[in-house]
């Protein structure tokens, strides 16, 4: 009997060692966490083309977004580990377990790292009829009248959200967290004045700033953006530990074979090197930051660690 369980292992790895050698046999689809027109939609579709040239089948990028990235995330976990169903979501990943209590998969053992794709800063924006030209109006204003002033979200756990929880600590204000289904939804909301501001991805938001139908108040990362040079971080405002970390990241299901993971980390490495991916990413602010899959997953545990305080300091629950 042990001599028949070793050899239907053995034989069990052979086959899957052959199909890793050949994957892909057939179209790869990628979900996306958030909704079309979203940081995290935009950085992947700005790939997809070539991967789909690396990999010699097509790469179709699907979205499923809702619950802070939290229903493509499930989805992506449960899924057959064979490299054909992977996911791309956003920073938001890492809050989501302290955030929603009863999660369909485990952050850390369900998916596994294949590369960051890129970072991409937030941007503080308000209507122009708020009549702030500075973050330190606003949070006069929020610290005149506190609980009166709101910010938007692309839902509860998303990197935007994240990045408001921690302004809102560093600034300590007192103001109204209202999260909506994506980007999109939440700057109509902005632009409307039903809610007041948004660190918003600066690809969502450049072309509005630029019509100057939103107002661009602080950069909401740690660093300066290349597209927006001028404005100044929360940080640099006088806002210590405001600036967040937004990254778009792709992942696959625990038990994806090795190889097929070396060749997707190695396909997305040699995408984001290319002269035309990298201009496409300039042009929303976005540098390519590839990993090795080992990188990504501390990465991941790293960060977990950090936003399980941050959300018990802020308080934050699913809505």
């Amino acid at each position: 009997m042990r001599l028949l369980i070793a050899a239907l292992t053995a034989a069990l790895a052979s086959t899957t060692i052959a199909r890793a050698q050949t994957w892909p046999e057939k179209p790869v689809h990628v979900i996306v966490a958030f909704t079309p027109g979203s940081a995290t939609d935009v950085i992947a579709r700005s790939l997809s083309n070539e991967l789909s040239a690396k990999l010699g089948q097509p790469v179709i990028v699907e979205n499923k977004p809702g619950a802070g990235g939290t229903i493509a995330a499930g989805l992506v976990a449960k899924a057959a580990p064979d490299g054909y169903t992977l996911l791309v979501n956003s920073s938001g990943h890492t809050v989501s377990p302290w955030i929603y209590a009863n999660l369909s998969y485990d952050t850390a053992k369900d998916l596994r790292g294949v590369s960051l794709l890129a970072r991409q800063p937030n941007i503080m924006v308000a209507s122009p009829d708020k009549g702030w030209k500075t973050v330190n109006d606003l949070v006069k204003q929020a610290k005149e009248q506190p609980g009166k002033i709101s910010f938007a979200s692309a839902g509860v756990g998303s990197a935007t959200h994240i990045n408001g929880e921690k302004f809102k600590v560093a600034a300590g204000i007192d103001v109204l967290h209202v999260p909506y289904k994506g980007t999109p939804e939440a700057l109509n909301d902005v632009m409307g004045g039903r809610v007041e501001y948004f660190f918003s991805p600066v690809v969502s938001a450049l072309s509005l700033i630029r019509d100057k139908r939103v107002v661009a108040l602080a950069n909401g990362s740690p660093k300066r953006s290349s597209v927006l040079p001028d404005l100044p971080t929360t940080e640099e405002a006088g806002y210590k530990n405001s600036g967040y970390d937004y990254w778009a990241g792709l992942l696959a299901p625990n038990g994806t074979p090795p190889a097929v993971i070396d060749k997707l980390n190695k396909a997305v490495i040699e995408a984001l090197a290319l002269p035309e991916v990298k201009e496409r990413l300039a042009k929303i602010g976005g540098d390519p930051s590839p990993t090795t899959p080992k990188e990504f997953d501390e990465l991941v545990v790293r960060e977990l660690g950090e936003y399980r305080d941050l959300v018990k300091a802020a308080g934050i629950k699913a809505q």
